[in-house]
């Protein structure tokens, strides 16, 4: 782990999933995502819309799709960063500047996804844990995220 500030566990029902944080393509949306994990919100969110061969989507503590958290909406930071097979980018409304809480991980290339939508980490161990997340839109009895951390904060 070469930067244990940008380096997100998570816990979840199907294992650890390790992802490194880019701040170098999305800082604003690195630091909301550190924001959010420190305060808890992401631990017990539900892995709500999960389609096989796309992504798996959560981040929504209402797990509908709907909700978000109490900080406000985030400017797009969208880049040249290809949606391929691990790579975490954050969901969104039409508005292109509607990111706040929710966010998917790529089972696979989804390069038409490609500079429409903020790509902020990508998943270095664990991706097989992704795979067994239960599939559906919404999912029945959904894959979790137990717990959330930073590297950097192993000891609290």
């Amino acid at each position: 782990m070469s930067d244990p500030e940008n380096t997100l566990i998570f816990e979840t029902t199907q294992g650890e999933v390790t992802i490194r944080l880019r701040p170098d393509l999305a800082p604003g949306h690195v630091d909301r995502i550190k924001t959010l994990v420190r305060e808890g919100f992401y631990d017990g969110v539900v892995f709500h819309r999960v389609i096989e061969g796309f992504m798996a989507q959560g981040g929504d503590p209402t797990g509908t799709g709907t909700g978000g958290s109490k900080h406000p909406n985030l400017p797009a930071e969208f880049s040249a960063a290809p949606h391929k097979r691990g790579v975490c980018s954050m969901a969104r409304s039409s508005n292109p500047n509607s990111a706040n809480s929710q966010f998917f991980i790529c089972f696979a290339d989804s390069s038409f996804l490609d500079r429409q939508y903020t790509v902020w980490g990508e998943v270095t161990s664990g991706m097989e844990n992704v795979d067994k997340f239960k599939r559906g839109e919404p999912v029945r009895d959904p894959d979790r995220i137990v717990k959330a951390r930073i590297a950097a904060d192993a000891a609290a």
